[in-house]
């Protein structure tokens, strides 16, 4: 397959309600999206990279650059392209994960599709559906937390995860777990805010029956995080420490979690999710798909990969209406506490080409013949 040219688009969708975590408060998620121009058809995904380097050290502008001047140019010089060999072909560059996710996502985007596969079925996918929770942002209040649950549980999802900064925590998972009771599954995201002088503090969570406490300390130290693992009872989950195959299999060896978020734009595609995802199950490490308020394209992706067998716990893909009045694709919609997998060729979903438009704001192209 020969990559003939590049387009990219910035898009805005307003949120339905602020996100608020323990780094940031969005209130319109801005992403890149990407349409990859091939001899075979064109392939569709999207760049999950922030505004800002706070949740990691990629940011949008950033993704633009590096695509446009290096990623991109080295995809198009490639005499043949594969969803196996995007990895090799960028391998001289390093980091810049999430931009390569976006091109691999193009990639076996196009590919699935002129071979008449989903991506689901490549990857390796056994559920048709997959159970799906949601993440509750930081409120102001504990009144406007459980009445943020409750609508939540109403409308039919597996499991809350709440996200927590210090100041507040524990008051807050106190009051939702009475709340809710002991029978709904209650997990909670600290965003790195945390230290391991703050052990003490969070071993206080242990009493609220949590299925897990996601990545208290900072992405880049594994070691506290296997000293916290060893103080609580509460399982560790590793989110932003895990950028690789190496980096997960480095966390499992130290015991610095017991469970691991994968989310394919932080670790750099869907192939070495799946392969993060594979040593996983090998370790009996559960594992769950995380996200990035995504638009429909990154939504069904994920849906996909969150369908292979070692994906046991619900993830945060959500349903559209959870973030959305209006995505670029068809709305994702809970059934029951589940949402189907995509099953047609490729991601299964098109953008609405009539809406991609409209919530354009910029828009470039990359070819090998522009003086980049």
């Amino acid at each position: 397959m020969k990559v003939q040219a590049i387009e990219l688009r910035r898009i805005s969708l307003p949120l339905v309600t602020p996100f608020r975590t323990s780094q940031y408060t969005e209130y319109e998620r801005n992403l890149l999206i990407v349409a990859l121009h091939t001899d075979v058809g064109v392939g569709w995904s999207e760049c999950s990279a922030d505004d800002a380097p706070v949740y990691w050290s990629e940011y949008q502008a950033g993704a633009i650059d590096v695509i446009t001047k290096i990623l991109g140019p080295a995809l198009l010089r490639a005499n043949d392209v594969t969803p196996a060999l995007v990895a090799e072909i960028l391998a001289p560059y390093k980091g810049h994960r999430t931009s390569k996710c976006a091109l691999e996502a193009a990639v076996l985007d196009v590919w699935c599709r002129q071979a008449g596969i989903s991506l689901a079925d490549h990857l390796g996918a056994v559920r048709t559906a997959v159970p799906v929770g949601v993440s509750v942002a930081i409120e102001d209040t504990i009144d406007e937390m459980l009445a943020r649950v409750d609508g939540y549980l109403a409308d039919g999802y597996a499991r809350i995860k709440l996200k927590i900064e210090p100041g507040r925590d524990v008051d807050v998972v106190r009051a939702v777990r009475r709340h809710i009771g002991d029978d709904v599954v209650l997990q909670v995201d600290g965003n790195g805010a945390y230290s391991l002088a703050d052990a003490g503090h969070l071993m206080r969570l242990d009493e609220f029956g949590l299925t897990l406490l996601e990545q208290p300390l900072a992405f880049d130290d594994l070691r506290s995080h296997a000293a916290l693992a060893r103080m609580m009872r509460t399982p560790i989950c590793l989110d932003e420490s895990i950028v690789s195959l190496r980096s997960a299999a480095d966390a499992i060896a130290l015991g610095a979690c017991r469970i691991i978020n994968i989310k394919p734009c932080r670790v750099g595609g869907y192939l070495e999710s799946r392969r993060i995802h594979d040593v996983c199950l090998a370790n009996d490490i559960p594992v769950w798909c995380g996200g990035m308020l995504e638009s429909g394209l990154g939504r069904a992706a994920n849906l996909a990969l969150a369908a292979l067998p070692g994906f046991t716990m619900p993830g945060d893909i959500s349903a559209t209406d959870r973030y959305f009045t209006e995505d670029i694709t068809r709305p994702f919609v809970l059934s029951g506490s589940t949402i189907d997998v995509p099953t047609g060729p490729g991601l299964g979903v098109q953008p609405d080409l009539e809406a991609l438009a409209r919530m354009t704001n910029w828009q470039s192209t990359v070819r090998l013949d522009d003086p980049a």
